[in-house]
């Protein structure tokens, strides 16, 4: 898919990506009280990790915004869901940078590896959103740190998901996708 990116099949299949990442957040979401926003437990960067690696960088940087955006623009958090979109745009870098330099080789060891850096980068890129969203409500630079640290138990949770899920439905979706395009 990262070679015809304009093409139908990868247009429909990021539409479809953005739906299923959308359907990861509404189906199962576990609120988990923090000092800063309102976070939860959910498969939504799993499912954008996944979009990323099998649609390329932009498709799937396009699925994330959509499907994470479009959550949260229709669940109450459309407030701050320019960062959430921001959150997308670095994800995707970082893992089309890191999958770029291994050639594209998806062995496992290879999407282990972008599993664990994809939760490691959300953990940095939420505990910056963290910061931002409480600047925004008025709180102290000193105070947003420290609320923003405090606020950080759901996105250790959906970064360990997002490592150990992304390489299972990686592969998962792959071979699913290569034995529906054999039907053809």
């Amino acid at each position: 898919m990262r070679e015809n990116k304009n093409s139908l099949q990868a247009l429909i299949l990021t539409g479809l990506f953005a739906a299923i990442i959308y359907l990861g957040i509404w189906v199962l979401r576990i609120p988990v009280p923090a000092m800063v926003g309102r976070p939860f437990i959910h498969f939504g960067n799993t499912l954008t990790a996944v979009a990323i690696l099998i649609l390329g960088y932009r498709n799937g940087m396009l699925a994330g915004i959509i499907g994470l955006g479009g959550f949260d623009i229709l669940n109450g958090y459309a407030a701050t869901s320019w960062l959430t979109m921001l959150e997308v745009f670095v994800v995707a870098s970082i893992i089309s940078i890191v999958y770029k330099g291994m050639n594209y080789q998806d062995s496992k060891a290879n999407i282990i590896i972008i599993g664990i850096i994809a939760g490691i980068t959300k953990i940095g890129t939420t505990y910056l959103v963290s910061i931002v969203e409480a600047l925004i409500i008025g709180t102290s630079l000193k105070v947003a740190y420290i609320a923003s640290f405090m606020s950080l138990p759901a996105t250790v949770v959906n970064s360990i998901s997002t490592a150990i899920c992304t390489p299972l439905l990686y592969f998962a979706f792959t071979k699913a996708g290569k034995k529906l395009l054999r039907i053809n």
